[in-house]
């Protein structure tokens, strides 16, 4: 599709625009053109891109090297005849594709919202009259009329306009509705700056405006968007990367002791298939069949967990993935800031006021207000009056119906005791003079009463009112002769800390007045004040930014908005921003300073900026991949279309669920019901609680693997029988990996969880201190296990007997080892034996399944047990605890330096 490649349309006049597509503003496409440039351009939607399909989702869910030993490890036990144990392996296959494939199953829904946000209606000239047509029949060319509350449905050059306001947010990330006109812009004007252009799936807030279309589907800016989501890589998680590595390793691993056991074998003379089989019995035990579906259910733990605090997980390894994180990327407003403009200062009667409270009800003060202050009343009037906004107050919070700055003057006239009902009827409305971004100012006109002067309030731009007044109202009521330099370094003042300044105005007109018009505003006015507002950053996301730069995550804020105004949120949530003499915005980079830079001196500055501004969707992108160039773990939040690339692309995307677009929640992984930062917080520990407690499930269950595999392997070599038969290993597994690794997903979060730095994803899932824990719980089952078997045999001569002791013997190892695992650093005498209370509860439940195991008598058939005495259940019991008290030796030894250090 030609896209008009080189045409920049905020750089060209009209009627130039015009010009390029042969059309009439009055009369529109006729038919002829209509036809060709349909055939031609094609139809206003979005290009649907494949996705996979179920089926294929569902197969990619066993694309996994732990499965592929698992459905390995299936097809050997049926070889071996062990139907019952083999379809136990298929059984945990299959649960962990079905988990996989339901939390997925949505994840390729970002194209379809992109595209859904684009069906509408529109009103067109067409050969001369006004129809209305749907959005999909638009063509370049086509004139479209906008009103207030209408979806733009292309992208449009503003040709006429008549006070048109457009929310952007979802697009730009704009705070507040921008103020259209149809001047030339300069070339390299950013996207949130091109006020003589109407985008596609942007909303009409106020006025009415004529544009031409000049780009439909995939040539509008939401196309181009849609286009960078199909693009953005589908990353692997940290965690997955990690655990494909470590399965990887494994795998080969057991192929090589496997190969290994069966040459030593032969090379002693023994039979090639018994070799064989026991090089079966050996890859049977080191395969950890629990662990995926232990990773299943700790990931799940983590998903009910972080849904009970708000946060809504998509993907199942995002889980651990956020905990991860190093760099957090925040969306601004409504998510750093409360989303509801609020006026923080009033100048009035030559004194500041300062106004507490945030949000749109009127829950706060006035600094010095008093009902005497005419300046400071009259003030708060004219705001409240000169207002076509409303604010209705609902059960589950407020609706504002227009426009947010005007709802914030509501509010505030609210906290001086000022009703607008009250207000309305005492002073009511005759006339309205609506904002025009070329007058840059609003009038109403009210009736004081029979035979008393009209009263008409104005507010707007500082330069429109002090351009028009002479004089200036005091608190006490009387008028004094206009300071312009106190009010201007006043408006400087509150422009370095990001404020929206408003004037306000009042004219006494003649008493049959019934209009107002721009005359009657052209000189004579009183002055009363100046009305600052911003949208001011949630207190909670105050503390969570700190909390996060103590546990080592940087914090960087991504905005639609100015830089003054980024800058002056970026210091009040503490992002390290600092004013400097002649420069407020010296540590904001804006989007216009990120696209004059090379991939290059973006990675390299990128981790030293904590603020960006005016970013347009593809810098968003660039971000993002600029600083996971750099090793970052990249947390991206959002809530607009504009965001959906990135969210795409980070490492774990984090969409806002109240007030977030359809587009950025599919792409997203995670979902905040609250749309507030400070979720993300209590998700990111939540996160680091995941990853820690499936570590210590890892470190826990593959000592039996490794112990088992030296058993296989020492019987080998010495030539004697098999200590434990392939089913007995089986045995050991699954059961103690379901009813005692299992119960670590339930292990609190350890005190300074977010005291600590983001784990390095260039490192592996296990380093070489657990390593050495891993082998040595491996070695110590081998020398309690094959030597109370010997023990056993020798006493008793019953192969049956020496086996199930050596078999509970890996059990109530593996059983104590568990209170060892519970913390890497703490004892479980310090950490409480009852603040995991599911921990002693699997204990128990194993303890009834290894008497079952050893003297139930069909359980004898099914595993080749026996009963066994008491002098060998002392035996078991005291190795068990010798080898708990060898463990917590080692951590203390382990751990003793560091301690050293920190006291």
């Amino acid at each position: 599709m030609d896209c008009f490649s080189g045409k920049v349309w905020h750089h060209l006049p009209s009627k130039e625009v015009l010009e390029v597509f042969q059309v009439d503003p009055d009369k529109g496409l006729d038919t002829l053109q209509l036809k060709w440039r349909t055939d031609e351009f094609g139809p206003n939607s979005l290009t649907a891109r494949r996705g996979k399909t179920k089926l294929e989702r569902f197969l990619l869910q066993f694309h996994q090297p732990l499965v592929y030993i698992l459905i390995a490890a299936g097809i050997i036990t049926a070889a071996l005849g062990e139907v019952v144990d083999s379809g136990v392996i298929v059984g945990v296959v299959l649960v962990n594709a079905i988990v996989g494939y339901i939390q997925e199953a949505k994840a390729a829904g970002a194209l379809e919202a992109l595209a859904n946000s684009m069906i509408t209606e529109a009103v067109v000239i067409r050969s001369g009259s006004t129809r209305r047509v749907a959005a999909s029949e638009l063509v370049p060319g086509d004139i479209v009329v906008l009103r207030s509350g209408d979806k733009v449905p292309a992208d449009l050059r503003l040709v006429a306009i008549k006070d048109l306001r457009v929310d952007e947010s979802a697009l730009t990330g704009e705070s507040v509705p921008v103020g259209k006109s149809t001047d030339l812009l300069p070339q390299d004007a950013v996207l949130g700056d091109r006020r003589n252009m109407a985008y596609a799936s942007t909303l009409i807030t106020y006025g009415q405006a004529t544009g031409v279309v000049v780009g439909t589907g995939d040539c509008t800016e939401i196309g181009r968007i849609s286009t960078m989501v199909s693009e953005a890589d589908e990353l692997a998680t940290p965690l997955t990367r990690k655990i494909t590595s470590f399965s990887h390793i494994l795998l080969w691993a057991i192929l090589g002791l496997a190969a290994l056991t069966f040459a030593a074998g032969v090379l002693r003379g023994e039979k090639a298939a018994d070799m064989f089989m026991a090089a079966v019995a050996l890859a049977v035990g080191a395969i950890p069949e629990g662990l995926p579906a232990a990773v299943t259910v700790i990931l799940a733990m983590g998903v009910s967990r972080m849904a009970s605090r708000g946060a809504i997980i998509r993907k199942l390894p995002a889980v651990e993935t956020l905990g991860g994180a190093s760099v957090i990327c925040s969306d601004k407003t409504g998510t750093l800031t409360e989303n509801q403009m609020t006026v923080t200062a009033i100048f009035a009667g030559r004194a500041s006021h300062e106004v507490s409270g945030t949000g749109y009800r009127p829950e706060g003060s006035i600094e010095g207000f008093n009902d005497t202050d005419q300046a400071l009343r009259t003030t708060l009037l004219a705001g409240l009056l000169c207002n076509d906004t409303r604010i209705e107050y609902l059960e589950g919070g407020e609706k504002v119906i227009g426009d947010p700055t005007e709802a914030a003057l509501i509010v505030a006239a609210g906290k001086g005791g000022l009703d607008l009902d009250a207000e309305s009827k005492g002073l009511p409305r005759l006339d309205t003079l609506p904002f025009e971004s070329e007058h840059q100012y609003m009038g109403t006109l009210h009736n004081q009463g029979a035979d008393t002067p009209r009263l008409a309030f104005f507010k707007g731009s500082v330069e429109a009112m002090l351009d028009r007044a002479a004089m200036e109202l005091l608190p006490d009521g009387s008028l004094a002769p206009l300071d312009q330099a106190a009010i201007r370094a006043e408006v400087e003042r509150l422009g370095l800390d990001g404020m929206r300044v408003l004037a306000m105005g009042c004219k006494e007109l003649p008493k049959d007045a019934s209009s107002l018009d721009h005359g009657d505003v052209a000189s004579d006015l009183i002055f009363l004040g100046l009305t600052a507002m911003i949208d001011p950053p949630r207190p909670e996301a105050i503390k969570a930014v700190q909390a996060f730069h103590r546990a080592g995550v940087n914090v960087k804020m991504i905005t639609g908005d100015h830089a003054v105004t980024a800058a002056a949120i970026g210091v009040q949530l503490g992002l390290g921003i600092q004013t400097c003499p002649g420069q407020p915005t010296c540590q904001v980079m804006s989007g216009s300073e990120m696209a004059l830079m090379s991939d290059e001196e973006l990675i390299a500055k990128a981790a030293d900026t904590s603020v960006f501004a005016r970013v347009a969707p593809d810098q968003k992108l660039r971000l993002v991949m600029a600083l996971q160039n750099r090793g970052e773990v990249v947390a991206m939040t959002g809530d607009g279309v504009n965001d959906a690339p990135a969210l795409k692309q980070a490492d774990i995307g984090v969409a806002m669920g109240r007030g977030g677009t359809e587009a950025a929640k599919e792409a997203s992984d995670m979902i905040l019901t609250d749309d507030n930062f400070a979720t993300i917080e209590a998700a990111v520990e939540e996160g680091r609680g995941v990853y820690d407690n499936l570590l210590k499930f890892i470190v826990w269950t593959l000592p039996t693997n490794v112990g088992e595999g030296l058993v296989i392997l020492a019987a080998i070599l010495m030539g004697v029988a098999l200590p434990i038969l392939p089913v007995q290993i089986l045995w050991i597994n699954m059961t103690t990996a379901g009813c005692l690794g299992l119960m670590l997903a339930f292990e609190p979060k350890e005190p300074g969880i977010m005291d600590r730095d983001p784990r390095d994803p260039r490192m592996p899932i296990l380093d070489s201190e657990l390593y050495i824990r891993i082998m040595l719980v491996g070695g110590l089952l081998l020398i309690a296990a094959f030597g109370l078997y010997e023990w056993e045999l020798r006493t008793t001569g019953v192969q049956e007997q020496a086996r199930t002791v050596a078999v509970n013997v890996f059990v109530m190892v593996e059983a104590f080892y568990l209170f060892n695992s519970r913390s890497f650093t703490r004892s479980p005498f310090a950490l409480g034996l009852w603040t995991n209370p599911w921990v002693v509860a699997g204990f128990g439940i194993m303890v009834v399944l290894q008497l079952a195991f050893t003297y139930v008598p069909f359980m004898n058939v099914l595993f080749g047990s026996a009963p066994i005495g008491l002098l060998p259940w002392l035996k078991i019991i005291g190795v068990s605890i010798l080898a708990f008290i060898i463990i917590e030796v080692e951590k203390w030894l382990r751990n003793r330096p560091a301690k050293a250090v920190r006291a």
